[in-house]
């Protein structure tokens, strides 16, 4: 699985039949979370999340279903999921997605759901700020001293209003 991502609630999706992205709703368990320091708001999308696990529940129209001069409104059925990560099945019996997953829809009959974004967001922490490196970061930004970073305590230090 390197250099892969664990996809989680909020990923954006796309079918390629569809015209409009939507984002993944993970509901087929409370347990696994992944990305937040907390680990208690993104939880990890598993193979599990069938039927329509997205947020509006549509693509938009779907250009597999015809009407006139248009389409009919795209109405996704997921029945299964490929590209997953096997080797680790959670609490709930499903197993991981990955960034190149792709869900079969029912319509399409084939995989025709990508994931164009994890949904993961970086999110630093005391422990990012503790191991980051102090020439590399006096580089990047040399107008803060990483020592100082992560500490709450005011210096009193530059401009400051005069007594009059």
């Amino acid at each position: 699985m390197s250099e892969k991502h664990i996809v989680v609630h909020g990923a954006i999706c796309e079918c390629q039949q569809g015209f409009v992205p939507d984002m993944l709703d993970v509901t087929s368990h409370q347990y696994e979370y992944a990305n937040d320091k907390n680990g208690s708001k993104k939880l990890i999308g598993t193979t599990l999340e069938l039927g329509v696990p997205f947020k509006n529940k549509t693509f938009g129209q779907c250009k597999l279903q015809p009407a006139g001069s248009s389409y009919k409104p795209c109405q996704p059925a997921i029945t299964g999921w490929d590209g997953f990560y096997k080797d680790v099945i959670l609490k709930n019996g499903g197993n991981i997605l990955v960034e190149d997953s792709k869900a079969i829809c029912a319509i399409a009959g084939s995989p025709c759901v990508k994931i164009t974004n994890h949904g993961q967001i970086t999110e630093p922490n005391q422990q990012n700020i503790s191991n980051a490196d102090e020439d590399t970061q006096a580089q990047l930004n040399p107008m803060v001293n990483p020592n100082d970073l992560g500490s709450s305590k005011n210096s009193n230090e530059g401009i400051t209003e005069s007594a009059k």
